[in-house]
């Protein structure tokens, strides 16, 4: 049976010698008043096969059980458990120790709400975010009959649609966005990737000009400065810059018209 291409593989386990960890954990509490921002090290044995999802279970459930963080599925789906590894954006589940220096430094995604220690409030950015964007086909004049058969979609164009659907909406795009750490309402690459993938979408029937209403701005697609450090920490290695400059040219060609 072949194995589908997006399906996340491990690497394989290396034979260097286990190692003592050291982490580094950013630790705060915001809804306590008397909490102040500082780290916290915890060292525990590595063990082959270790991610730092495996790593912070250990250490809450044997160091210290007050420590916060979120994971829903373990596989690099769901994209609860990001955070900030050694100063770049990273799925817990998807790291492995071995990858990383024996001392470990770990923090929670900036630009969203901090839930506490390394746990932040995604949801309630890309819930605005998709309200804002409004990321849902738009099918104006045609009428939804659930019993008819859907109209049947160029595969090419299906599987185009399908890889932008990819996203995991983890939030390492929107940490690595200069533009999203100075602008509080700039919708970030996932949002910009949205927009993108509903302009393929032929069921959609929104204009350019339409669109142009939604990321034509500031917030939108001329906000990103392209340095395009979204690209680099995507998980799921989505062609993010393809679909901002394609967003680009059709939202600079639909605002001069």
């Amino acid at each position: 049976m072949s194995q589908d291409p997006h399906t996340p593989v491990a690497p394989p386990v290396s034979n260097a010698p286990l190692r003592k960890l050291r982490f580094h954990i950013l630790r705060h509490d915001p809804r306590n008043p008397e909490s102040v921002p500082h780290f916290q090290t915890f060292e525990i044995e590595e063990a082959a096969g270790m991610t730092l999802f495996i790593a912070l279970n250990e250490i809450r459930e044997q160091l210290d059980a007050s420590l916060s963080f979120d994971f829903v599925c373990r596989a690099g789906i769901c994209g609860s458990c990001a955070m900030v590894v050694n100063g770049r954006p990273k799925l817990a589940c998807r790291t492995l120790t071995q990858d990383l220096p024996a001392d470990i430094s770990l923090a929670p995604l900036p630009v969203f709400e901090l839930i506490s220690d390394l746990s932040v409030n995604s949801g309630k950015w890309m819930r605005g975010m998709s309200e804002r964007l409004e990321t849902w086909v738009h099918s104006l004049g045609n009428e939804v009959d659930l019993r008819r058969i859907e109209q049947a979609m160029d595969p090419d164009l299906a599987d185009k649609i399908y890889e932008l659907d990819r996203s995991v909406e983890c939030g390492c795009c929107v940490a690595a966005c200069g533009t999203a750490r100075m602008r509080e309402d700039f919708v970030g690459a996932v949002g910009l990737n949205k927009i993108a993938r509903f302009a393929l979408d032929p069921r959609d029937t929104r204009t350019d000009a339409d669109m142009y209403e939604l990321v034509g701005n500031d917030d939108g697609v001329f906000g990103c400065m392209t340095l395009l450090g979204c690209q680099d920490v995507c998980p799921k290695q989505l062609p993010l810059q393809t679909q901002i400059a394609f967003l680009r040219r059709k939202m600079a060609r639909t605002g001069t018209t």
